[in-house]
């Protein structure tokens, strides 16, 4: 087992190393001037062309892309800011957890709705305890968070005035961003669950198990669904990682100092060692996630931990 972990660490060097690459290829090709973007349309030719050669901006593409990956590599400096001239770490760290802090919340929200939802429509299906959620996942998962986002804005700050509607001041500053990007996966996650659900209850071992006289509870929590989990673990992973991604979205409606909305701020100023530092949390982030989950694949199922034992042998 811990070889297999090993190998999926191991397996971020080539990752990050082409994230790098692409982000610094498009960044070259990508029209737009650094200096002219920072200093404005006032500056002269000669100011801007300063400015470009002071920070670095004018240097070949493949020796600004390996100066980072050495400064990265042996000193952990993913440089300074081209626009604000503040240590990229220092400016990308804090958004980067917010940003986290959002993701984890919104999936913990979305997993505790739309999973119970499931596992309910699949033990009653063809009743209204079946119907009506799943009528209303249909619905529900067709809204972008940013329509949902702006009917709580009006429901709950406009007009109820109950919560804040901009910035991080308290831990309330967190409940609609998160119901925000919750809804949409708590409606995936509920469809998953069901049909997951559904399968598992028509196999052999569910009816034998009823056969014997083992109380329906059991039949359900004990054996039907951690058969069933494995699905639905795959698809609460994937709903982290895509909101890590693109909680942009969200972020910037509800005003909030995260990372998907400081990149997208930079690439005005083609502000590379931002960009750059910010993808590259995303991208780590979100190998990480997919090696949880397969990890969680081992927990869940003893079949595949015995296979990574006999592996080992």
């Amino acid at each position: 087992m811990h070889k297999y972990i090993l190998k999926r660490i191991a397996f971020l060097i080539p990752t990050i190393l082409g994230v790098v690459f692409i982000i610094y290829a498009i960044m070259n090709i990508t029209p737009g001037n650094l200096g002219l973007a920072v200093l404005g349309a006032g500056a002269t030719e000669q100011e801007i062309a300063n400015y470009n050669h002071q920070v670095g901006y004018d240097l070949p593409f493949l020796q600004k892309y390996v100066n980072f990956l050495v400064n990265a590599v042996t000193k952990l400096d993913f440089g300074i800011s081209y626009y604000t001239k503040q240590s990229v770490f220092a400016e990308v760290w804090p958004r980067f957890q917010l940003t986290i802090k959002l993701s984890l919340g919104g999936v913990f929200l979305a997993a505790l709705i739309g999973v119970p939802l499931g596992i309910m429509a699949a033990v009653k299906q063809y009743s209204l305890l079946d119907t009506i959620p799943s009528v209303l996942s249909f619905f529900i998962a067709a809204i972008p968070s940013f329509v949902l986002g702006t009917v709580l804005l009006f429901v709950f700050a406009l007009k109820l005035n109950l919560l804040p509607s901009y910035g991080i001041n308290s831990w309330q500053s967190y409940i609609m961003p998160m119901v925000a990007i919750a809804i949409p996966p708590a409606a995936q996650n509920m469809r998953f669950t069901k049909s997951s659900m559904l399968e598992a209850i028509r196999q052999d071992y569910v009816r034998t198990a009823r056969a014997k006289g083992a109380p329906e509870r059991t039949v359900i929590w004990k054996h039907a669904l951690r058969n069933a989990l494995l699905p639905v673990v795959t698809q609460i992973g994937m709903s982290l990682g895509m909101l890590i991604c693109g909680s942009v979205v969200v972020e910037k409606l509800f005003s909030l100092p995260g990372i998907g909305s400081l990149i997208i701020d930079r690439i005005t100023y083609k502000d590379e060692p931002i960009i750059i530092a910010g993808t590259i949390l995303i991208s780590v982030c979100f190998t990480i996630i997919m090696l949880a989950v397969d990890l969680l694949y081992a927990f869940i199922d003893p079949r595949i931990r015995a296979k990574y034992s006999k592996a080992k042998e």
